[in-house]
This record gives C-alpha cells, structure tokens and sequence, in this order.
C-alpha cells in the first residue's frame, strides 16, 4: 500500500501518514515542499545506494515557472506558518 502511494515520489523522500482503525491501516501522503519542488523539477529519479557507493553529491537545477510555486504553496497552505499565499510563496522561495 505505501508502495502505491508513494509512486509519483520515486526517488524523492517523503513522508507518509499511516492511520489504523480497527486494524485496517490506511496511507496517506504529506509531502514536504522540497519534495514538492524536486517534483516540479523534474529531476530524475535517485538510486541512493549507488550515489553512496560512488559518492556523488546531489545538485538540482532547473527553472520553476511562477506557477508552479503557487501551486506547491497552495498545497503546502495547511502546514504553513504564513498568512496569506503570497507569504507562502516566500517560504517556498526563500
């Protein structure tokens, strides 16, 4: 189950929220904004035992249009400490 839920995020670390009632677990996904960005990147997915073995230091570049930071600030508005959505872009941003 958290196999499939956490699908989209391959390569990325992500948190997963499990909740159990009656003994049937169900999984929901809470990604964080750097997994939402890695996302919006498009960066390929990273095979973390190789990387170790070889030593290769991560570098992500890549251009995020505006719009896509919106959309990550959108959905990152519940857990944000900012007011409004532009305060969220910021924290997205900075």
């Amino acid at each position: 189950d958290i196999c499939k839920a956490t699908g989209e995020f391959k390569g990325i670390k992500c948190t997963v929220k499990l909740t159990v009632i009656n003994r049937v677990a169900t999984v929901e996904l809470v990604p964080s904004s750097s997994a939402l960005v890695l996302k919006a990147l498009g960066e390929p997915p990273r095979d973390r035992k190789k990387d170790k073995a070889n030593e290769v230091v991560a570098v992500h570049d890549g251009d995020l249009t505006l719009d896509a930071v919106i959309d990550i600030a959108r959905t990152m508005r519940p857990r944000s400490l900012a007011r409004t959505l532009a305060g969220g872009v910021k924290e997205i941003l900075g």
